[in-house]
């Protein structure tokens, strides 16, 4: 009886291969971690900005900077926000926060522009009768977008370089 549970996840694991499957950040075939260590991040504006920073230098570079980058990433943030789930006295009691990134990967020795994307987010939360608790609820929104936003963006990198591994200098 448990020799059938094996020979699917066993036929599981040949079509996985078979197919090219590799990890994007784990070892075996082209990996991009090592890449991310020569990125320099450059400062993002305003207060989101710099939350997204943080988080990208901590992705990126969890040791400190690179001493000697080879890669510049240019980043800019756009926050737009939307009232929805209106009461029947035409108060809002649900917004959407849509944070956007656009960033540039450019190569700092040709100055070329390598990769360029966006990243975009919506997130919703509640409007309370507490002035306090939106605000609350509005930080906790934008701390989830930048989270999902870094996240996006170290993907696309990673399939970036991984789908690349000549390019490094």
């Amino acid at each position: 009886m448990s020799l059938f549970k094996i020979i699917p996840v066993f036929a599981g694991f040949l079509i996985l291969q078979a197919c090219g499957f590799h990890p994007l950040y784990g070892s075996g075939g082209a990996t991009a971690s090592p890449e991310f260590a020569k990125i320099k991040i450059e400062p993002i504006a305003d207060r989101l900005g710099q939350l997204l920073h943080n988080r990208l230098l901590t992705t990126f570079n969890p040791r400190g900077g690179p001493r000697k980058p080879v890669y510049v990433l240019n980043t800019k943030l756009d926050e737009a926000s939307s009232s929805l789930a209106l009461k029947k006295s035409a108060f809002a009691t649900r917004a959407n926060l849509t944070v956007t990134a656009t960033f540039q990967l450019i190569q700092i020795s040709s100055g070329s522009t390598l990769y360029s994307g966006k990243s975009p987010i919506t997130v919703s939360y509640n409007i309370l009768d507490s002035e306090f608790g939106t605000l609350v609820a509005t930080k906790d929104a934008r701390s989830r977008a930048i989270r999902e936003i870094s996240h996006g963006i170290s993907t696309q990198l990673g399939v970036y370089f991984a789908q690349a591994p000549t390019r490094q200098n």
